[in-house]
Formats: structure tokens, C-alpha cells, sequence
């Protein structure tokens, strides 16, 4: 039976090379795919180790800070650190746009870090080349993906920013790689209105009767000073010391500070169930459309070669040959059909992935789960050709 297979197989060694290509580089993509969700959801994970955060404390019912806005007063974190459990509290902002190298644009996450050392929450926790942010001002530490490299000069809004330290992976959840400012230039860039905003909303508000009462000096500087400033942040992270339990820290945060906290666990759910939910289906929704492709490419290949050996079947049950023997044959080229797809779907996929722009993760069980995949879609494929096998006529051995 075996050798039956085999043979024909030889016979027939060139459309099983080809079609065995074509169908690797389809399985390829699907591996890819499933590399690619995989990979955003290890950029969800990757975010959160690097925060350096046990707890996220945000505005009240908002999902903040990277899956909706976030904006909370930056005195808060002082409550938050004098709660009982509570080791370190830092501001954080966050704010993906567009910094200029040059001529070119970077999409970056820009991340606004508090003064302090690499173990207060938010900063990089490692660097590959240069130092951390030491000054109050204009220096940033920036993910060598970004393309910058130490000595480059990054204009975020107004200002420039010196890069001093390189760091690697450290990316929000949609892949952009971060760059990390002193906080005060962080909530000026996003925060702090332009120039042209400052002087028209300076006019508007001198020109409002009710900033103008004689009887209220001051009033029209007090607000304008308020206007200007910019005391806000996304979030506070938290760290809690060793051995406390994070829920009660954060229902005691949530119900005396009226905020919203989310521990760890949370927030992954958030970021995986909810931010990149709308992606995962999509990519389900390819996967699924690449197997019944895969499925189909299979099975009329085999159908076509099952055809042009009709008269062969029917020699085979002229002198006796079983119904089972014949379906393990065709059954034995669909899987080793599939098999040839697989080598070349995996091979281009692992060559691949390093020249996509996100990141692509292939895990070892996905690969099994592909292989075993691919053999089942091979033996469902191959029973239209059986059913068509089986019905052959052994006369037609003579009568041809």
C-alpha cells in the first residue's frame, strides 16, 4: 500500500512539488497571521512588565490609560502613596503621535516619566546603549526600533530632545516604540495649547464681561494663569510592597479618591478582551477563510489526479485490489501533499517575520496545532476523490 502511494507519487513528483509550494506559501500566510495576533497580544504583555506597575490608578470610569483617555490631577499620586500597602506611586502620560527626525516622521508612543531612578514605575527598566534621563529637561530615552540612534535630536511640538539612552522592546500595545521625556515636557506637549490658542483664548476671555468686574481684581490673571497651566497626567502607577494583596489596596483607592484602579490582571484583560478584541476577529476571520482555501487547493488537486487515473483504478479492482487499500492510497498523497505545504509554510513564515513591520511571534504550539491542522484538512479534502475512487467501474479497465 505503501509503495503504491509512493510511486505514484513519483510518477506524478512534479505537480506535488508545485502545488506542494503553492500551498506552502498559503499556510506561510496563515502562520504569519496567527504570528502576528500572537505578537500583539506579547505587545499588550510587554507593556504592562515595562510600566513596572502592580496597579493603574485613572480617571473615574474610563478604561485609561491606553485603551481611552485618561486625564487625573498630578497631586494624586501623594494620596496614593500615603495608602497603606502602597511602595512607590508615580505620574505617568502617554501620547502616540508623530516625532520628527530630520525630514522624516516616527510614530512613537511619547511617554512622560517622573523624576527619580530606573526604580520608580514607568521608566525603562534596561538599557542596550548610553544612560538614563538625569536632567529635569530635553533629554530622552528612546526604543531602537524608533530608528534613532544615541546623539540624534527628536522634536516632539516645540521642543527638541536630545537622545541619551537606546533601550529595546519597549512598545505600546499597537507595536509604536516609546519614548521616554521628563514629565514636565511630556504634559506640555500634551496638554499645554499653542501659541496662537494662548493669545485668541486670552482675547476671548479679556473680552467676557464677567472677567472684567471692577470689584474682582485679579480675576482676569487668575484665570488666564489657569488656563496655561497644565497640572494633569493619564495615570498614577502604583507598586505595592511585598507580600500585600492588590484588590483591597485598589477598592480602598477607588472608594476614597473616587478614581478608578485596575490591578495587573485587569488591565490585561483590558488590553487583549477589549483593545485589540476587534483585531483578533479579523485575523480569526482570515485564518478561517485561508483554511477553506487551503482545503479546497487540496482536494482538486487530488481530485484532478485521482481523474487521470481512473483507468488505474480500475485496474486495481479488476485483479482483486481492496476498496481501503485504494482510499489509503489517495488518502496517503493528500497528506503527504499537505506535509510538503506545511515545510514550506513554516519555513517562509520564520524567514518572513523578521521583515514585517510589527512584531511576529511563532510560538512551537501553534506550529503543532498548524501540523495537525493540516493533516486533518488533507484527509477531509481527500474524500471527494475517494468517494469518486471507490465508484469506479472495474470494467472500465477493459472497456477503455
Amino acid at each position: 500500500m505503501i509503495s503504491l502511494a509512493g510511486r505514484d507519487i513519483l510518477h506524478s513528483w512534479g505537480k506535488f512539488v508545485f502545488t506542494g509550494i503553492g500551498l506552502g506559501l498559503l499556510i506561510g500566510v496563515t502562520f504569519t497571521m496567527a504570528g502576528v495576533y500572537r505578537g500583539m497580544v506579547e505587545d499588550g504583555k510587554v507593556l504592562l512588565d515595562n510600566s513596572g506597575a502592580d496597579m493603574w490608578v485613572v480617571q473615574q470610569n474610563t478604561l485609561g490609560p491606553y485603551a481611552e483617555s485618561s486625564s487625573i490631577n498630578d497631586d494624586i499620586y501623594r494620596m496614593v502613596l500615603a495608602t497603606p500597602g502602597v511602595a512607590r506611586a508615580a505620574n505617568v502620560t502617554y501620547l502616540t503621535m508623530q516625532v520628527r527626525k530630520g525630514n522624516t516622521d516616527v510614530r512613537a508612543m511619547v511617554v512622560g516619566i517622573a523624576p527619580g531612578n530606573v526604580a520608580t514605575p514607568g521608566w525603562p527598566p534596561f538599557l542596550v546603549a548610553g544612560r538614563q534621563i538625569t536632567r529635569g529637561h530635553y533629554e530622552a530615552v528612546a526604543d531602537a526600533a524608533s530608528g534613532f540612534s544615541l546623539g540624534d535630536t527628536i522634536v516632539i511640538r516645540r521642543n527638541h530632545y536630545k537622545v541619551v539612552g537606546l533601550t529595546r522592546r519597549a512598545v505600546s500595545s499597537s507595536g509604536d516604540p516609546m519614548i521616554f521625556i521628563p514629565l514636565k515636557d511630556a504634559q506640555e506637549a500634551q496638554f499645554v495649547k499653542d501659541n496662537d490658542s494662548i493669545v485668541r483664548q486670552r482675547r476671548r476671555t479679556s473680552e467676557n464681561p464677567d472677567f472684567n468686574r471692577p470689584g474682582v481684581p485679579g480675576l482676569l490673571d487668575a484665570v488666564i494663569a489657569s488656563q496655561n497651566s497644565n497640572p494633569y497626567v493619564n495615570a498614577v502607577l502604583v507598586r505595592i510592597k511585598p507580600g500585600y494583596d492588590p484588590e483591597p489596596i485598589a477598592a480602598d483607592i477607588a472608594r476614597w479618591k473616587r478614581l478608578t484602579v485596575y490591578t495587573r490582571a485587569q488591565m490585561e484583560e483590558i488590553l487583549i478582551g477589549k483593545l485589540i478584541a476587534t483585531s483578533s476577529k479579523q485575523i480569526g476571520m482570515f485564518l478561517a477563510i485561508l483554511a477553506v482555501v487551503s482545503a479546497a487547493i487540496v482536494a482538486f488537486i487530488i481530485y484532478t489526479l485521482t481523474m487521470d487515473k481512473i483507468r488505474e483504478i480500475a485496474v486495481l479492482k479488476l485483479i482483486g485490489t481492496r476498496n481501503r487499500t485504494i482510499a489509503a492510497m489517495i488518502l496517503q498523497q493528500a497528506i503527504v501533499l499537505g506535509l510538503i505545504g506545511f515545510v514550506v509554510g513554516k519555513i517562509t513564515a520564520t524567514f518572513a517575520a523578521p521583515l514585517f513591520p510589527k512584531f511576529v511571534l511563532l510560538l512551537s504550539k501553534d506550529t503543532a496545532t498548524g501540523l495537525v491542522a493540516v493533516v486533518v484538512i488533507c484527509s477531509l479534502a481527500s474524500i471527494v476523490a475517494i468517494r469518486m475512487a471507490l465508484k469506479v467501474d472495474p470494467a472500465e479497465a477493459i472497456g477503455g
